[in-house]
């Protein structure tokens, strides 16, 4: 016999129809809450992780950047404060022409109507331009190709932030040589104390032929790193 329609039977089936349904929807619910939650504390994570890696960043290039050396500038350029310093008479003067100099790196003389920019070469540069920067009382730093990177990190540790040129130089009678106008330090390692006392006593002299002239806006040699 089959149920009529308003039957007991019929309306007890329609029930557990709307009741499994609302179980269907209630457990779909919940599934959906579980992935929102999921997905956002795979989001905190992430972001932590994210947040934690970038001051991770910041720190190291914080800790491992060199800072550049900081001296007053504007000495006598007084030799006889610093053991091995030695000294000459050398002139000025502009010219168009390749100069061969009196000493090894040169430390003044003629040279080019352009001075060299300040700042760091990894290949040789011109003398006739850097001659000219030191005219303006900038430091030519200059090294022996063979030196270590260890030795270099730390001698650019001692440098200051511009009127400074650091490049090698071949055939160079120590393993580092500065040089400013007139005046030549010979060492055999970075970390020597005279290096500062150098910078100390003739970085920015006030006793150059063109003292307070720029060490920037003229020309750059190859390998200008920074």
């Amino acid at each position: 016999m089959t149920p009529q329609p308003g039957s007991p039977v019929n309306q007890a089936s329609l029930k557990q129809e709307r009741a499994a349904k609302r179980t269907k929807k209630l457990e779909e619910y919940h599934r959906q809450q579980k992935r929102g939650k999921r997905n956002r504390l795979i989001g905190i994570v992430g972001g932590a992780v994210a947040v934690v890696a970038i001051i991770a960043l910041i720190v190291t290039a914080f800790v491992l950047t060199p800072k550049a050396a900081n001296y007053a500038g504007g000495g006598a350029g007084d030799a006889s404060t610093i053991e091995g310093v030695e000294t000459f008479t050398n002139t000025a003067g502009h010219v168009e022409t390749a100069v061969t100099y009196e000493q090894t790196p040169p430390a003044g003389g003629e040279h080019a109507s352009a001075w060299l920019n300040c700042g760091v070469y990894d290949q040789v540069v011109p003398n006739e331009n850097a001659v000219h920067s030191l005219e303006h009382g900038a430091i030519w730093v200059t090294y022996d190709p063979s030196i270590s990177d260890a030795e270099l990190a730390t001698l650019k540790a001692e440098l200051p932030s511009t009127y400074v040129v650091l490049s090698p130089f071949e055939g160079i009678p120590a393993p580092i040589v500065l040089s400013g106008w007139n005046a030549q330090l010979q060492v055999d390692s970075a970390g020597d104390a005279r290096i500062a006392d150098f910078f100390s006593e003739f970085w920015k002299s006030v006793n150059v032929p063109e003292d307070g002239a720029p060490c920037s806006g003229a020309i750059d040699a190859p390998g200008k790193v920074s």
